[in-house]
């Protein structure tokens, strides 16, 4: 099944992110194929019945399937691939699909939080983010017993938030917003991901700065902080 796999990807999605983690955390071998989502060429939008991705391009005898949204993906590759990252209980299981749930709602709630239009907005938004991280400090508190969400074994959750954490990295370039504060193991769990080489591998070298280009043109209050940090970044050097 893993030969010829190819993942339709774009530099900055973070559900692209995790099916590359799953499939090297798996050991699969794929090549990935990024589109730009502003200029969708003819054939992805053939093959993408919502305009997005990841796809996943599946040969099968002479012909190909592709596979749309990254849940779909995440457990097509459960089902076909060897070491499973879900857990064998059947209700483990499920408590780990809810919080990948929950991880593509905090998803929901980081672009609403880059996207808010004023100061208003953006703290209520961050407030909010907050919050839901509240919610998985929690759980962690409540159910860890090591450096990943399920304890000592890698999980689809870490591929899951894996991605979440890497927008903090730009945001924490950019400004101390206050989102992870005293969540201690958030922040035990963030450092484990960001070294793990399935997660770090997910991206290309320049997605920091590719995200940071992107954040400052979204005309938004965020926006606005970086603008009037690039203005007075020379001021402060020719001082």
């Amino acid at each position: 099944m893993a030969a010829g796999l190819i993942l339709v990807s774009h530099h900055l999605c973070p559900y692209v992110q995790r099916a590359a983690i799953s499939l090297a955390e798996k050991g699969v071998p794929f090549e990935r194929v990024n589109v730009d989502l502003a200029d969708k060429p003819d054939w992805f939008r053939a093959i993408s019945p919502l305009g997005k991705v990841p796809l996943l391009r599946v040969p099968r005898d002479d012909a190909e399937e592709v596979i749309f949204e990254s849940a779909v993906i995440l457990e097509f590759l459960e089902e076909t691939e060897a070491d499973p990252l879900h857990p064998a209980d059947p209700l483990m299981r499920a408590r780990h699909r809810a919080w990948i749930e929950f991880g593509s709602a905090i998803l929901n709630a980081t672009g609403r939080f880059y996207s808010a239009p004023d100061e208003a907005a953006f703290f209520r938004e961050s407030k909010g983010l907050s919050e839901m991280f509240g919610r998985v400090e929690a759980e962690l508190a409540a159910r860890q017993s090591g450096p990943w969400f399920g304890g000592d074994r890698f999980s689809l959750v870490d591929a899951v938030y894996g991605p979440i954490f890497r927008y903090f990295d730009t945001f924490d370039r950019i400004g101390d917003f206050g989102i992870l504060d005293g969540k201690p193991l958030i922040k035990a769990w963030r450092k484990a991901l960001s070294e793990r080489p399935s997660v770090k591998q997910a991206v290309g070298a320049d997605y920091p700065q590719r995200l940071h280009t992107f954040l400052r043109a979204k005309k938004s209050y965020l926006s606005e902080i970086i603008r009037l940090q690039a203005i007075a970044a020379p001021q402060a050097r020719s001082a």
